[in-house]
């Protein structure tokens, strides 16, 4: 026989050719893709941060100015001076406009006090969840008991309930413990909300880790307490911190309960200050826009420090064996 080398055929080239660029064509639409929804993501946050910096007549100039052409700090300093003998205030859209009235919203002098509202009940209800939930979690997950799986079943049925059905049970219990407008009612309620996402990702994250580290930890003389500290949470610091994201995202933003537990500033979180601000006469962009700027910072930080353990955080036990 010969050696004659084989050449491909016209039919296979054609066939290799059409192959590679439909997989040009797929990268392509997937970049596209990808392109539309980071711009759609990203497009409302990228205008709240530059709007921030604007001066009122220029936040609603036509067209906008995606990028401030005077930028200034001024709104986030009259945040921070709100309520001082000398506030710091300015013209509005029509200087001329004598309903115009000044800068600063009516509530304005509540903005950093609400703000430290929201920070000290995020903080109380994401301690306050590991708590009552990390421990509720290794009990379900390592210890047979008579009941277990019906404990489970009412864990993801309180989750299935709408947070708008249970606003009147919260609201009558509430009330009859005397807590109405109280930091300590909005934490009691976030803790009913977020407590069962708790219980049910740990589970399935106890449930991952073999039974043989319990066993031995308690060969070693740890009892189900130290066995759960020195053995199960340090092995199960991913999905400890996603469960601490979403409670504090959840307890930061929350604004239906909040509407209907807080009355006065004393007790009003950040989510109800600032839709307070759109209820003046005159609603003023821009320092309302530098409020959001400083809303969503917390939980920016948050995202940023525990970034590296969140995905992995909630995919854990997604899959088993």
């Amino acid at each position: 026989m010969s050696d004659m080398p084989i050449t491909p055929s016209v039919d296979t080239i054609d066939y290799r050719r059409r192959q590679k660029i439909g997989r040009i064509v797929q990268r392509l639409v997937i970049f596209a893709s990808a392109i539309v929804v980071a711009a759609y993501v990203l497009a409302p946050v990228s205008w709240l941060v530059s709007s921030a910096f604007q001066t009122e007549t220029e936040i609603v100039s036509i067209p906008p100015h995606w990028i401030p052409e005077e930028p200034t700090l001024r709104n986030f300093d009259a945040i921070f001076t709100a309520g001082n003998d000398e506030p710091v205030t300015y013209d509005t859209r029509s200087g001329t406009d004598p309903a115009a009235g000044d800068f600063i919203p009516s509530t304005a002098e509540n903005l950093l006090p609400s703000m430290a509202n929201s920070l000290i009940v995020a903080t109380l209800v994401v301690i306050l969840n590991l708590l009552v939930g990390v421990p509720a979690a290794y009990a379900i997950a390592k210890i047979r008991f008579w009941g277990r799986n019906a404990s489970v079943y009412f864990i993801l049925i309180t989750r299935v309930i709408p947070d708008i059905a249970l606003v009147v049970p919260f609201f009558l219990v509430i009330r009859k413990l005397g807590m109405l407008d109280t930091l300590g009612s909005l934490v009691i309620t976030y803790l009913a909300i977020t407590v069962p996402f708790t219980v049910f990702i740990l589970i399935q994250y106890f449930e991952g880790l073999p039974d043989e580290l319990d066993k031995a930890a308690r060969v070693d003389g740890c009892s189900r307490l130290q066995a759960l500290i020195k053995v199960f949470l340090p092995l199960s610091l991913p999905s400890l911190v996603a469960v601490v994201l979403f409670t504090f995202l959840t307890s930061w933003n929350e604004f239906l309960l909040a509407l209907m537990f807080t009355q006065t500033s004393a007790s009003q979180t950040l989510p109800i200050l600032l839709a307070s601000f759109t209820s003046d006469f005159t609603v003023s962009f821009s320092f309302l826009n530098a409020a959001g700027v400083l809303a969503v910072v917390p939980p920016v930080i948050v995202a940023i420090v525990f970034e590296r353990y969140i995905v992995s955080g909630l995919t854990a036990g997604a899959v088993k064996g």
